[in-house]
């Protein structure tokens, strides 16, 4: 029987850009090529690809049969390249919100270099509303141009994505900033009225108590209820205010390495063991108020 085992990883890796550089480049040479020579190239690629991904896809499914391995997984998929290769081989399921963000990186470079910049605020159906900055925001001809690239690079590029609206010069219709805000016996604190939060799917609030404790908030609309939670995701603590609500499954969906959360009691669906951190929230006399201990 053969002794030889795996290696480690070799020192002096490349990172993801030169990786994705010397990609880039070796495609580029295949479109060189031949007619006959090219069929030959990418008929290998396909090969290759199809052999990875049924190896990738076989470590993925002996990993989520255990605990330990599911956790492996959530830490692998911070890697960029590791994340390219399980969104590449369908490990990680691309969503609107996801494949838009991912849009808006590819122009964001340019947009900067004129000044501009824009922001997704949300996605509903099939229109991606936007908030734009700088030179995005004028009238003059350059400011016209760079939102025509933001709509192309959406439009074209997002295939669930067939309109884009841009609140040019407009506040985040999802963000009240509320201050400093009075107390009520036990920590409530009091957030706005219903009819007003209801409007909105999401709502997010930075709150702050008379002694000086804060917190950043989201506030969930789902079929007429309201749901607070602390404004992080569970798996790396970063802000879920951009989640993507789906009021037909009633889940929120973080875009950046896709835990999904059931919206009501926020367990996440994907990752046992995680869930969003629900506050308690009352309504008197159609005033919300969130107790924040």
């Amino acid at each position: 029987m053969s002794s030889t085992r795996p290696s480690g990883p070799a020192q002096d890796e490349p990172g993801f850009d030169a990786l994705s550089e010397a990609l880039a480049e070796a495609a580029a040479a295949v479109r060189d090529l031949e007619p006959i020579a090219r069929q030959r190239a990418e008929q290998l690629r396909h090969a290759v690809e199809a052999l990875h991904g049924s190896g990738i896809n076989a470590i993925v499914r002996k990993l989520r049969g255990d605990s330990r391995g599911r956790e492996l997984l959530f830490e692998l998929a911070d890697d960029p390249i590791v994340h390219l290769l399980f969104y590449v081989h369908g490990v990680i399921q691309p969503t609107s919100v996801t494949e838009s963000l991912r849009a808006l990186e590819k122009v964001r470079p340019y947009l900067r270099a004129q000044g501009g910049d824009v922001e997704l605020i949300r996605i509903n159906g099939d229109t991606a509303f936007l908030r734009v900055s700088g030179t995005c925001n004028s009238r003059a001809l350059t400011g016209v141009t760079l939102r025509e690239v933001i709509k192309d690079a959406l439009v074209g590029g997002v295939g669930s994505v067939a309109r884009v609206v841009m609140l040019a010069g407009e506040p985040a219709p999802t963000l009240i900033p509320l201050g400093s805000v009075r107390t009520r016996d036990g920590g409530w604190v009091a957030v706005g009225m219903a009819a007003d939060l209801t409007r909105s799917e999401m709502t997010a609030l930075h709150l702050e108590r008379a002694d000086g404790t804060e917190a950043d908030v989201v506030v969930v609309s789902l079929d007429g209820r309201l749901i607070a939670y602390r404004d992080l995701c569970a798996h790396q603590g970063l802000p879920i205010n951009v989640a993507k609500l789906d009021p037909t499954t009633g889940t929120l969906t973080c875009p950046r390495h896709g835990f999904c959360y059931d919206a009501q009691s926020g367990t996440c669906l994907n990752a046992p063991g995680a869930q969003l951190e629900q506050l308690t929230l009352r309504i008197d006399n159609g005033q919300v108020w969130i107790r924040l201990s």
